[in-house]
């Protein structure tokens, strides 16, 4: 990652637009190096005097409330629906605007979900899970995608690199994902946590299910809710079983993050989405 960040910047350096944007956005997150958000807001800024996508991004960057190394003044204090499954409820975590950003970045990237097969921990297609989903890995997750995810593992009380890359998701008429879990037995480094949230609310159906806890949920734009997907002893609760209901008409977007019990570390491949 160290030799991929400084190759990155080479080329920056020698005027490739492309390259800055992603040695921005590896500098800003800490990728292959020390995170320097001051400075990866300077590069920004250059880059957003002669780039709509730049501009777009820094204009909701310099919308938020934030400390000057790109973690948020504050965050919404949560509201627990339920005890088991552990369930928080956040209101308005992201902005409608912070919403928009997210849908109008994610949308010409989005491409058929997949899930993890539990026994070969490989990603496949699934006939359980009918939606379209894009994952901001490092070189894709903007100043203003790591401010989001930022707030998320504040809001979260975890670390930053918990934090599996944020995923967009978009479910259109028929769409859904039937009951699963996101933690998956024999994982090293757990999924002991996913934030959910709602980035539109123009559809309808589409509720997320908890069924052990009698729960249906949809939130307004920008809600989120936190739950656990394991128990005491650090294994897959079966109380956290969920499901993204049918939606019946329009689209449901969402953007979800699975948190680590450790720091993240990427596997080859596609990350799968959740939702």
């Amino acid at each position: 990652a160290g030799a991929a960040r400084a190759l990155f910047r080479q080329a920056a350096a020698a005027g490739e637009r492309r390259a800055a944007v992603i040695y921005t956005n590896l500098l800003g997150a800490g990728v292959g190096g020390p995170a320097d958000w001051p400075r990866a807001l300077d590069l920004l800024r250059g880059l957003a005097a002669s780039g709509r996508r730049s501009a777009a991004e820094l204009a909701r960057v310099d919308s938020m409330a934030l400390r000057p190394d790109g973690w948020p003044m504050t965050v919404p204090e949560p509201e627990r629906l339920c005890e088991r499954p552990d369930i928080l409820s956040f209101r308005a975590l992201f902005t409608s605007e912070e919403c928009r950003y997210l849908m109008d970045a994610a949308a010409p990237m989005l491409a058929s979900a997949v899930v993890i097969d539990p026994g070969t921990g490989r990603q496949r297609p699934d006939p359980l899970r009918i939606a379209d989903s894009v994952g901001f890995t490092p070189p894709l997750e903007t100043l203003a995608v790591q401010a989001l995810n930022r707030r998320i593992a504040a809001a979260s009380g975890t670390a930053f690199g918990q934090g599996e890359p944020l995923q967009v998701l978009r479910y259109r008429a028929g769409g859904e994902y039937r009951p699963h879990f996101d933690a998956i037995a024999g994982f090293a480094n757990q999924r002991v946590a996913t934030m959910l949230v709602w980035l539109n609310d123009r559809f309808e159906g589409g509720e997320t299910e908890f069924p052990e806890a009698g729960l249906a949920l949809k939130g307004a734009v920008g809600d989120a809710i936190l739950f656990r997907n394991v128990a005491g002893d650090g294994r897959p609760d079966p109380a956290s079983a969920h499901s993204g209901l049918p939606v019946k008409s329009g689209e449901k977007w969402l953007a979800s993050r699975w948190i680590r019990e450790r720091t993240y570390e990427a596997p080859s491949g596609r990350p799968a989405a959740e939702g």
